[in-house]
């Protein structure tokens, strides 16, 4: 869509400014797409123009959320945020998330989340509320991996997430 292509553009340009890689260079390019530092910017810009190609079609939202760095892309959509400090607050969360790579991890849990709660350690905490029954946990990984165990003997849904630092 030309309407999509021109923002994704204008996407690029704002964050060239705060980023050492190309928007469109990395759209194909799955291990860069791997760092949280490039796939947070990268999928910001695709739900600016994804928002732009359905106003383009006359789709006007009465109100916009968002969750991560979706709450970015719906603070730009909705006028709160310029597209250049959209593009500067997502390149820099972004790189701030990445200096805690390794200091933790999240996982998935398949339980409403007061029982997600009563099975939570000194060294986790919910970090999203994702549905009914869909509840993530983030903190220390060893703690993470007793959680996981503990469920797995429970016959509990639950599955690590593939990241390395707590978040949300």
């Amino acid at each position: 869509s030309p309407v999509f292509a021109g923002r994704m553009r204008e996407c690029a340009a704002a964050l060239s400014s705060y980023v050492e890689w190309s928007l469109f260079e990395v759209l194909d390019d799955a291990e860069a797409l791997e760092r949280v530092d490039v796939v947070q910017p990268v999928l910001w810009a695709v739900m600016v123009s994804l928002a732009e190609l359905w106003q383009s079609y006359g789709i006007k939202p009465g109100a916009v959320v968002g969750h991560s760095q979706g709450e970015i892309a719906a603070a730009c959509v909705a006028g709160a945020l310029s597209l250049d400090d959209a593009a500067r607050v997502v390149a820099l969360r972004s790189k701030a998330i990445l200096a805690l790579s390794g200091l933790g991890g999240m996982v998935s849990v398949a339980l409403p989340v007061e029982q997600v709660r009563e099975r939570l350690t000194e060294g986790l905490s919910v970090a999203a509320v994702n549905g009914p029954s869909s509840v993530v946990v983030s903190g220390d990984v060893a703690e993470l991996d007793a959680l996981l165990a503990a469920c797995e003997a429970d016959e509990v849904r639950a599955r690590r997430i593939p990241v390395d630092y707590a978040s949300h």
